[in-house]
């Protein structure tokens, strides 16, 4: 048994064969996957089947199902070959862990006011490194680490990560009020959450963590969700002038979101709500030191923090 889990080559690839099948939900589409033939990929998930004496996968003319034991199983060979990559990537990067792919996620509400400013600085602190950037909701990207595809993620911690994560604080994300000209909050310097009583407040759509924060904001202080969800803080802000309502942003978006000025934006009296942001990689990633030392940038180039140098602590050696 541990010559099939992976110490052959013929084990690892079946198990490969074995996910591509679970990810596609059909032989065809995963033997292009996989680059095989589909008689070949389809015997050697057969054979898996029959070393195990379980039933993967359900199938007939129509379409092909995971079994329940089969489920638990394909998320077993997930973690499998998520162990067998990072010790690849260790083994290639011991030399230098700067160098190479670095793929990295960002939620929706932070990648488009950062990634311009941040990539440009990795980059040039980092030349080595070839960075690979995705934008998603947490769930995703949670889901993504777990199964090996993302090195890391700009997250809210706030958020409900769902799981342990390892992680590097970047900023503080203080959050503000975005209301039409005229609104009555517009006299205040500074608002209170119990200001927000009866107001009606647009939010972002579900999936997005910033939803699920500024929702339990809202319902803490009695604010009503007028019906409509939007994709973006994009939208968010535009509908603010349309519809006559009001809405919460991440202060992080509010030079973008707000550069015609049309809004008026007030901070929250302190204490007030915001987010945690940041990097988060899963537990036992190979290069996490390398990944808090790229935090450490990060935290340096952030949009408000400064364009002093970078610490020595920061820079890769």
């Amino acid at each position: 048994m541990d010559a099939f889990l992976g110490v052959r080559p013929s084990g690892a690839l079946r198990l490969e064969y074995l996910v591509a099948v679970a990810d596609t939900l059909g032989f065809r589409r995963a033997a292009e996957r996989c680059h095989v033939s589909q008689p070949a990929l389809s015997t050697q998930v057969q054979q898996l089947e029959s070393v195990l004496g379980v039933k993967v996968f359900e199938r007939d003319a129509r379409r092909v199902m995971l079994t329940p034991q089969g489920a638990e199983l394909v998320a077993r060979a997930r973690r499998v070959l998520t162990e067998a990559e990072d010790i690849l990537k260790a083994a290639a990067r011991m030399g230098d862990p700067f160098a190479g792919p670095l793929y990295l996620g960002a939620i929706p509400t932070v990648a488009p006011y950062v990634l311009p400013e941040v990539v440009p600085a990795l980059v040039k602190h980092y030349p080595k490194l070839q960075l690979r950037l995705r934008e998603e909701k947490t769930a995703l990207l949670m889901r993504e680490m777990d199964e090996g595809r993302l090195d890391a993620a700009l997250l809210a911690m706030d958020a409900e990560l769902g799981r342990q994560v390892e992680h590097a604080v970047i900023a503080e994300d203080p959050f503000v009020v975005a209301a039409p000209a005229g609104h009555r909050l517009e006299k205040k310097k500074q608002v209170r959450l119990r200001d927000l009583d009866e107001e009606d407040v647009l939010l972002l759509e579900d999936g997005h963590c910033f939803r699920s924060q500024t929702l339990a904001l809202c319902t803490r202080v009695g604010a009503r969700e007028v019906d409509f969800r939007a994709t973006s803080l994009t939208t968010l802000a535009q509908m603010v002038m349309a519809m006559g309502s009001v809405t919460l942003l991440p202060r992080l978006a509010v030079s973008t979101e707000n550069r015609q000025g049309q809004l008026v934006i007030r901070p929250f009296a302190p204490p007030g709500p915001g987010r945690t942001l940041v990097l988060a990689w899963r537990p036992g990633h190979p290069r996490a030191e390398a990944l808090r030392a790229i935090a450490g940038t990060l935290r340096s180039v952030w949009p408000g923090a400064g364009k002093g140098k970078l610490s020595a602590a920061a820079s890769p050696k």
